[in-house]
């Protein structure tokens, strides 16, 4: 009789659990019961900025795979359905149908959780209003559709993180007048450090977006149940639309419950086979702890890289495999408009905070050879452990070809280079690319002068 796995959870962790473990073991050893509450799986949510921005014009794009296609790869997809209690002792899960109302209880020999994050929600007055909303489902991106469609022109985005900037460069680019509020004195100010930072600000100012950084919000009005202005501690900002992006938390509610162990980052405690403290059961994706490899301690970093790795992990592990999940380093990129940024490991603020004696040092340079055409400015930052000159992390903004060069650093960090060894390193050099000094290697390089 085949052995069953229940999969709580049907976007990128689930689903990379479900089709790797379907890869290694027929239908006939193992059967893939897959409960997802929402009616797709398998999407790109990090795609929904994009999409409302018009950049890209299809929602149907952002989809990696339907229920049906996985379906006809042996997966029973049940859309639609949430699960509303696990009981461990007796492995099973207590599931209810959302169409029909229906309740039902299914055995499992293996379990994975992999229910994601919820968007931070604070218990703002008026925040149910219509046209106040997150930008995490089709159809929070169908709604933002509909109230441009209906003449919505003043768009507020709250928080200046990377759904924010994300955010407000994709409604900017459809013509609205966007105000962005964030509490804390910089964009991007829980990932770069402040003269990173500085950067964006200006970018997101000449661009036209009324930035009021400092500025804590503190409710909604609305007329007729619609949003009219979103209410700051200095005063209101007018909205047809608003836009809350303020992170994420770890739907962890469903595993605490139950007696699986959660941790003080708020995620499913796992070990590096994704494996929880409860036999039988394993969580992978947005709602588990990973470990950082810089700090070594637990932490939440909620991407999709992850929750794919992760999930792959699992289903290996589940199918009767051995791999393990090397942890994270919240390597990260994104954009606004022509300025990109990037970061990995620690901030100088983050690294002092875990108990690093650390220096920062901040190279300007050129992305490509002086006189080529095209060369767009860059800063990058290092933050390395002073004496050993280990590195811990690194930023960069900058234009066009500035971005990815953040991999070469997590590269570094994640094999545990110093700076040394990094300003050494054999990088690639023409002059339509780089100067003939990488600004890697020039902020390397200067790093070590430094520790």
């Amino acid at each position: 009789m085949a052995r069953r796995l229940v999969i709580i959870g049907g976007d990128a962790a689930g689903m990379s659990a479900a089709s790797q473990a379907r890869r290694m073991t027929s239908s006939e050893k193992l059967e893939i019961v897959v409960f997802e509450r929402s009616s797709r799986t398998s999407y790109a949510a990090c795609g929904l900025p994009y999409l409302v921005g018009g950049f890209v014009k299809s929602a149907d794009s952002l989809v990696a795979r339907t229920p049906e296609q996985h379906r006809a790869k042996g997966i029973d997809v049940r859309t639609r359905h949430e699960v509303t209690a696990i009981d461990a002792e007796a492995s099973t899960v207590t599931v209810r149908d959302l169409d029909t109302g229906r309740g039902s209880v299914l055995h499992y020999d293996e379990l994975l959780i992999g229910t994601g994050a919820a968007g931070i929600s604070p218990p703002w007055p008026g925040i149910d209003a219509q046209g106040v909303l997150q930008l995490r489902t089709f159809d929070d991106a169908a709604e933002v559709e509909r109230l441009l469609g209906a003449g919505a022109r003043r768009a507020v985005v709250v928080g200046a993180g990377y759904v924010g900037l994300e955010v407000a460069e994709g409604l900017l680019e459809r013509g609205l007048d966007v105000t962005v509020v964030e509490r804390l004195d910089a964009p991007m100010a829980a990932v770069l450090d402040a003269e990173m930072a500085a950067g964006v600000a200006d970018a997101m100012r000449a661009a036209g977006i009324d930035l009021r950084l400092g500025t804590a919000v503190t409710g909604f009005t609305a007329v007729g149940g619609r949003v009219t202005a979103v209410e700051t501690a200095a005063g209101p900002v007018p909205a047809d639309l608003a836009v809350i992006g303020l992170g994420v938390r770890p739907n962890a509610e469903l595993a605490r419950a139950a007696g699986i162990g959660v941790g003080e980052a708020g995620g499913i405690i796992v070990d590096d086979h994704l494996r929880t403290g409860t036999a039988h059961v394993w969580a992978a994706g947005d709602c588990v702890e990973s470990r950082h490899r810089v700090t070594g301690r637990p932490v939440v970093v909620a991407l999709g890289t992850h929750a794919n790795k992760q999930g792959r992990v699992a289903g290996t592990n589940i199918a009767g495999g051995d791999a393990a999940f090397g942890g994270v380093l919240g390597t990260a990129i994104t954009r606004f408009q022509d300025v990109e940024i990037a970061r990995t490991g620690l901030t100088e603020r983050e690294a002092a905070a875990a108990g690093f004696d650390a220096i920062g040092v901040v190279t300007e340079a050129s992305s490509r050879a002086h006189y080529y055409p095209g060369a767009q400015p860059m800063k990058i930052k290092i933050v390395a452990a002073r004496g050993s000159g280990r590195l811990l992390g690194a930023q960069i903004v900058g234009g066009a070809g500035a971005g990815k060069r953040i991999d070469v650093l997590a590269t570094a960090l994640w094999n545990e280079m110093t700076v040394a060894e990094l300003a050494g390193m054999d990088l690639a050099y023409a002059p339509p690319f780089s100067p003939v000094w990488d600004p890697v290697l020039l902020a390397a390089g200067k790093a070590t002068t430094r520790v």
